[in-house]
């Protein structure tokens, strides 16, 4: 495929891993460039085989005590990605049809003794689920820039002291 057929890059918004996710959009970003296409970041769950056959609830641990949860239907979202305290998390988990992670629950300790299923979202299952969004809604992402889904602000330790600027 050269650059001339592509049309549109789609990338996933996560939430995710934050350089992975940072990583993802700028690879993206450099290709749609490269092609003279738009760039369309998309809600990762929204590509995980489980959110595209039905309803479920994609969790993740959001460290610190957190966890989040998005609710999924036939590949589209139904409720965005959200923090939530164990106990919220608890709630949640206990109404849902099927709970998948893209994090293996065998290395993540989640409160829920619920089977969780754990899946990836791939580039194929991220177009599949765009071309099943209304219109609508594709025109809305589309309009905006594409950036990360942050759960919460960066992390990050100012520095000390400026540091002089040579000439």
């Amino acid at each position: 495929m050269s650059p001339k057929e592509i049309s549109l890059v789609l990338v996933g918004s996560g939430p995710g891993s934050y350089s992975g996710t940072r990583v993802g959009l700028a690879a993206a970003q450099g290709v749609a460039l490269a092609a003279g296409c738009p760039v369309v970041a998309v809600p990762s769950v929204i590509a995980a085989p489980s959110a595209l056959a039905g309803s479920c609830l994609v969790i993740g641990d959001a460290r610190r005590g957190s966890y989040w949860t998005a609710a999924v239907e036939n590949g589209r979202l139904v409720r965005e990605p959200e923090l939530t305290d164990e106990e919220g998390f608890r709630r949640l988990v206990e109404n849902a049809k099927i709970l998948i992670s893209f994090e293996d629950a065998a290395r993540t300790k989640f409160p829920t003794d619920r089977a969780i299923s754990f899946e990836q979202p791939t580039a194929a299952l991220l177009w599949q689920a765009w071309r099943a969004t209304p219109p609508a809604v594709q025109e809305a992402w589309a309009k905006e820039p594409p950036q990360p889904h942050y759960l919460r602000p960066p992390h990050i330790t100012e520095s000390k002291r400026a540091w002089p600027v040579t000439k």
